[in-house]
């Protein structure tokens, strides 16, 4: 039954007033909100006594775009962004100085450096954010032209201003080196001890700890050329982590398996006990790893007694329906347990102890591999069929047309106006809106906020420099927990830093209400005649996730049938989760877009949970193979899993518009019957691959007429 455009219009206006008023207090740093507004200060300071206050507005300017940069991330990759950053601003100041004397210059620098900066989004979130930075001082310094001499003088004083910022950024590296790599390593281990004695979890709950491993694996991965002893220990730490992931999924289902087909019996209690030990074991490596402390709160040797005991309360039992269910219980209960014992020695030692060092094909690439696969991106997006390139063109067009209204009616601080597109417009309808709406009113409550700090503040530049001070701390502080909160400080910040240059406060906020306002109406115009709907996009992050399941079980494959592989498990691993995980994310956005009805989103929800159900039935299956490597499995199984392949190559063409009918699908439950009729060649394991062979058919059975049903119109998309 279709919707009605009501409740279609009321289900969207809901999800987007939440993304509008969501306040992310999980974002809130206060660290790094202290040592950015130190950045931003000292310039200022330091402009004051030395009576150079325009050198300091500029070093400020770029210290405090610079600043958005800064982050917890790692120290290495953190010094490249910050680096980097600085280095751009320099240059966006010069070209905008010198360009400004030539307005119709000006227009086409804009425009193109725009263009660039949109096509950015095709590479990552965070080149996108560099794009706009730089395009942001560019336009500003581009509406105060000056001579090549002075605009390179005001260049060096941008990247002075980003360099003195990214070195309060990194000044402790000497003394907490590897602190975020250790802190992300310690989420991880405490989410898999909360995960270990979790209540029984449902079919479409994601996997556990997953947000925390994506976050190791991106913590770390700037490690892959480090060749210290240190990294080669915590690269360690996130393989066992990986493996005890693994463990726990398939214990925690063994369990749900004994206490069904064994509710009175002994061994559900003791395993429920062993797990409860794994959690305050996995704890102590979570304390130990974040707090550096050589003593362990729990200690592996009682994992021991437990499997002891397993063992003697299973022999009692002859029946021969549970013994290779106890039997693949007691394989993961020994697994875990030396799993945990390495994680425990290498958290409390500065030595690996037999760590192994992963592949690092990718991160040693020459640099002009490198640059090659990051043009190679860029030039697959060169095409309307992208959503990158679409918005590039949309946000180019919009830059140059609001700097050419700007400058043609002569407009005070006319930068505001092709600042405000710059800001608001995003790939994205929710990002966009939500970023306009806010823009507006951070705006006039910035501009209320300013007139009150004049009104308050005593005469001189000191005072200023010390409300500078304060809001550069709110918006870094909590500015990326609320956009509205980050608006808000700028435009007082903007008002107060100009009227330090001699700039008349009453006509800085008047010009500001003005362009803000306009270039917030161009932005959201633009996104209203040329649209790019997330919904689009969403068969896309299927077919690709899809993709990454099939690299994925195809290495698994591998690993069970005995055969050579050039499938990295890992990484392979990884990259699934990863394109999982841009699909919740895609569609999340796409919920918030008008015109997508509730009968689309639950759709799109039930096919999160076959994806979901497929994702846990492969991590078992893997979990099954153990630290042995391959396990012997009948010819039988090699049909299944190739035809288990074949299907998730069929769903993705099809969802990228080839001519697939259900009917060229496998039999995928007659296949597993095979399987499961063939002489028996499998060793421990067995009961445990059987199971998650057969959710695994289920699941992909159940996501091929959801894919299928997904493409059939009913109404509003």
């Amino acid at each position: 039954m279709t919707p009605a455009p009501e409740a279609t219009r009321a289900n969207a206006w809901l999800a987007f007033r939440q993304s509008v008023v969501h306040f992310d207090t999980a974002k809130m740093n206060p660290w790094i909100g202290l040592r950015n507004a130190l950045g931003v200060a000292l310039p200022l300071f330091a402009g004051v006594a030395l009576h150079s206050l325009s050198g300091g507005v500029g070093a400020a300017l770029g210290a405090l775009n610079v600043a958005f940069r800064d982050s917890d991330a790692p120290y290495l990759p953190r010094a490249r962004h910050m680096l980097l950053t600085s280095v751009l601003m320099g240059i966006a100041v010069f070209a905008g100085s010198v360009s400004g004397h030539y307005p119709a210059l000006a227009v086409i620098v804009a425009g193109g450096w725009a263009l660039v900066a949109g096509m950015l989004i095709a590479l990552s979130v965070s080149a996108s954010e560099l794009g706009v930075l730089s395009l942001v001082l560019l336009l500003i310094y581009s509406a105060a032209p000056q001579d090549p001499g002075h605009a390179a003088l005001s260049g060096v004083y941008a990247f002075a201003g980003g360099l003195l910022q990214t070195l309060l950024s990194l000044a402790l590296w000497p003394l907490r080196r590897y602190r975020p790599e250790r802190r992300a390593l310690a989420d991880l281990y405490q989410e898999l001890a909360r995960a270990a004695v979790s209540p029984p979890h449902q079919a479409d709950d994601a996997p556990a700890a997953t947000d925390a491993s994506i976050q190791a694996q991106i913590s770390l991965a700037t490690l892959d050329r480090d060749r210290s002893i240190e990294s080669e220990r915590f690269r360690f730490l996130l393989s066992q982590a990986e493996r005890i992931r693994l463990a726990l999924l398939a214990l925690r289902r063994l369990r749900a398996r004994l206490l069904r087909e064994r509710p009175a019996g002994s061994e559900g209690e003791i395993l429920n006990d062993f797990l409860a030990a794994c959690s305050r074991i996995l704890t102590s490596v979570a304390t130990a790893l974040e707090d550096g402390h050589t003593t362990l709160s729990a200690r592996a040797g009682e994992l021991e007694a437990l499997v002891e005991h397993f063992d003697a309360a299973a022999s009692s039992d002859a029946d021969s329906a549970v013994v290779s269910l106890f039997r693949d219980v007691r394989f993961q209960m020994v697994a875990l347990a030396g799993q945990l014992r390495a994680a425990q020695d290498l958290a409390i030692t500065s030595s690996p102890a037999g760590a192994a060092a992963f592949e690092r094909v990718e991160s040693s690439k020459p640099w002009r591999l490198r640059l090659n696969g990051t043009l190679a991106t860029l030039r697959a997006n060169l095409n309307l069929q992208s959503a990158a390139c679409r918005h590039a063109i949309r946000l180019a067009v919009c830059i140059a047309v609001a700097d050419a209204l700007a400058r043609g009616f002569s407009l005070r601080r006319s930068y505001w106006l092709p600042m405000t597109v710059a800001l608001v417009l995003r790939s994205d309808f929710a990002a966009t809106f939500s970023r306009g709406v806010l823009r507006l009113l951070g705006t006039f409550a910035g501009l209320i906020f300013a007139t009150l700090l004049f009104h308050a503040l005593p005469a001189g530049a000191l005072a200023p420099v010390l409300a500078i001070a304060a809001l550069t701390f709110l918006i870094r502080w909590a500015g990326p927990a609320h956009y509205g909160v980050a608006v808000t400080g700028i435009t007082a910040l903007v008002v107060l830093l100009l009227s330090l240059t001699g700039a008349i406060p009453q006509e800085v906020m008047a010009a500001r209400l003005l362009n803000t306002t306009a270039g917030g109406v161009i932005a959201l115009l633009a996104y209203w005649l040329w649209p790019t709907w997330e919904r689009q996009q969403v068969a896309e992050r299927l077919a690709a996730m899809l993709d990454a399941f099939r690299v994925y079980f195809q290495a698994v494959r591998d690993c069970l049938l005995a055969v050579p592989s050039k499938i990295n498990r890992d990484r392979a691993r990884v990259a699934a989760r990863l394109a999982r995980s841009n699909l919740e994310a895609s569609i999340e956005r796409a919920s918030v877009e008008p015109g997508v009805s509730p009968q689309r989103l639950a759709l799109l929800s039930a096919i999160l949970a076959s994806t979901r159900r497929l994702a846990r039935a492969m991590l078992a299956i893997e979990a099954a193979i153990g630290p042995a490597g391959a396990t012997p499995v009948p010819p039988s199984f090699r049909t299944f899993a190739d035809h288990i392949d074949l299907t998730l190559y069929y769903l993705a063409a099809f969802l990228r518009g080839s001519e697939i009918t259900p009917d060229l699908l496998p039999d995928l439950r007659g296949n597993h019957s095979a399987w499961l009729n063939s002489p028996r060649q499998i060793g421990q394991p067995d009961a445990l691959i059987n199971t998650e062979a057969d959710r695994m058919t289920n699941a992909v059975n159940t996501l091929s007429e959801e894919v299928f049903r997904w493409s059939v119109p009913s109404g509003p998309v």
